[in-house]
């Protein structure tokens, strides 16, 4: 099971929407792959517009356990994800766990919003 961190948190609601398509959509590709993944991104988008917060500081806890459940972590590289408090803490994570960690650097042309 490969678990897909991507950055998410941003004050523009437009960013955080777009960088859920960018998640939903290199899922995708890597199911097409044959890869079983879980994208925390894809799975609390349309859970959190219930009325949850969508940092990190709420959703550590169920990351952590989820990562716990799979076998490696792939970082999408989307803008932000190197100053994203989430993805930096998944990684810390995994390596903490030994669950090998690869990264993914999206498309040139995908926009995925600036800041994390």
């Amino acid at each position: 099971m490969t678990y897909l961190a991507s950055a998410y948190t941003h004050p523009d609601p437009v960013v955080r929407e777009q960088r859920f398509r960018e998640a939903c959509r290199h899922a995708a590709t890597l199911m097409r792959e044959g890869e079983m993944v879980y994208s925390p991104i894809a799975h609390s988008h349309c859970i959190a517009r219930f009325g949850l917060p969508v940092d990190w500081g709420f959703w550590a806890a169920h990351s952590r356990a989820m990562l716990a459940r799979c076998d490696r972590l792939a970082v999408l590289e989307l803008d932000g994800w190197e100053t994203s408090v989430g993805v930096q803490h998944e990684i810390e994570i995994a390596r903490a766990m030994g669950i090998p960690v690869r990264h993914i650097a999206p498309e040139a042309n995908t926009p995925a919003g600036a800041g994390a």
